[in-house]
Parts: C-alpha cells; sequence; structure tokens
C-alpha cells in the first residue's frame, strides 16, 4: 500500500511510474494536480456557503477570503484553519497550531510550478493500473470537493469512491472510528484483490 497523506499527487506520480509495486493506492483527501485536476473558487466558494451556521464562521469567513482570493497574511492562514476541519474542537486546534512547523515552505512554492506534471501521460499511466484505488474525501472539504472526488475516481479502472460524512480535509480526526474502518475495509478488499 502506498498511503502519502496530504501528497497525493506525489502517490499518483509514484504509482504511475512504478504500477508494479502498488498492490493498493489510497488517496485520502487527495489533490490530483497531476492528473490535471485542481480546486476551482467554485468549489472553495461552495464550502464556505456549507458553513455558515458554525459558531467561528464570521471570525473565518474574511480570513478565508484572502486566503483563496485575495493577498493573505501568516494570521490569515491561521484564522481561516477551521475551514479545513468538520469540527473546530480542541484536536483540530492543535493539529491546526502543529501545521507550520511541519511544512517546508521553499518546497511547497515551487512543488507544483509550472510544467510540474504532466496530467496527459498520467492520466494514461493510471488507465492501466490493475491495483484497488481508494478514494476517501470529506463531505465539507473543500479540495476535493465530492464531486471533484468523484471525478478523481473516475479516472482510475479500480476505483472505489468513499465521502466521508461531516469531515473536512483531516477526516482521521472529525471521526476516527469510520476512517480506520472505512481505510481497514478497503486495505482488506486490496489484499483479496491482489492475490486474485
Amino acid at each position: 500500500m502506498l498511503d502519502l497523506r496530504g501528497t497525493g499527487d506525489l502517490a499518483i506520480l509514484y504509482a504511475a511510474r512504478y504500477p508494479q509495486r502498488i498492490r493498493s493506492l489510497s488517496l485520502i483527501t487527495a489533490r490530483a494536480r497531476a492528473l490535471g485536476v485542481d480546486f476551482t473558487e467554485e468549489h472553495r466558494r461552495e464550502i464556505t456557503a456549507l458553513r455558515t451556521a458554525e459558531s467561528w464562521f464570521e471570525a473565518a469567513h474574511e480570513a478565508y477570503e484572502a486566503v483563496w482570493f485575495g493577498d493573505p497574511t501568516d494570521a490569515d492562514f491561521d484564522a481561516a484553519a477551521p475551514f479545513l476541519y468538520g469540527r473546530w474542537d480542541a484536536a483540530a486546534q492543535a493539529h491546526a497550531a502543529a501545521e507550520a512547523e511541519q511544512t517546508n515552505e521553499p518546497a511547497a512554492g515551487i512543488y507544483a510550478s509550472s510544467g510540474a506534471f504532466d496530467p496527459a501521460a498520467t492520466r494514461a499511466a493510471m488507465a492501466s493500473l490493475d491495483a484497488p484505488v481508494l478514494v476517501l474525501a470529506g463531505e465539507l472539504d473543500s479540495g476535493p470537493r465530492p464531486r471533484v472526488a468523484a471525478g478523481i475516481a473516475a479516472l482510475f479502472p479500480h476505483a472505489e469512491l468513499t465521502i466521508q460524512p461531516g469531515a473536512g480535509h483531516y477526516p482521521w480526526l472529525d471521526d476516527r472510528v469510520r476512517f480506520t474502518q472505512t481505510v481497514a475495509a478497503f486495505l482488506t478488499r486490496g489484499r483479496a484483490h491482489s492475490i486474485k
């Protein structure tokens, strides 16, 4: 299994280059720029409409707009964090607080730069991938929105799509039990697929 949470493009590119090494592929709230799929302004704005009743909405909304559509400051990224989680509880807040020290900003700045991906070649490689693929998205995630995740799943011949209810971009924090059961069941089915 190759499970690179938060690095969907890397997982996809690895599978495209080394398909014989892939027994199963888990794409958890993954971007798929390597396949030519990205998230639009419409996708980002849809999520704000779903979260207007949240107690944190007013404080986070202006920052969220700046992050995706303006000139954000570090404070805006921090203030917009609740949009990434299904629940803005102590676990989510601790996770968000640790994010900055886990990010390599210079690498992130060039990671998906112009010409970094060849979507046509990657799509062609994925069209013949024999391994089962799990595409798991959170119901409340803006990237990928459930319908975008469905489009990503459609690019793989043996994919299954799961939308985790009430989850944002970190479904393992939003409902650890449901997330673990979903992934474990997929991996069990994946082992059966590889034995055939």
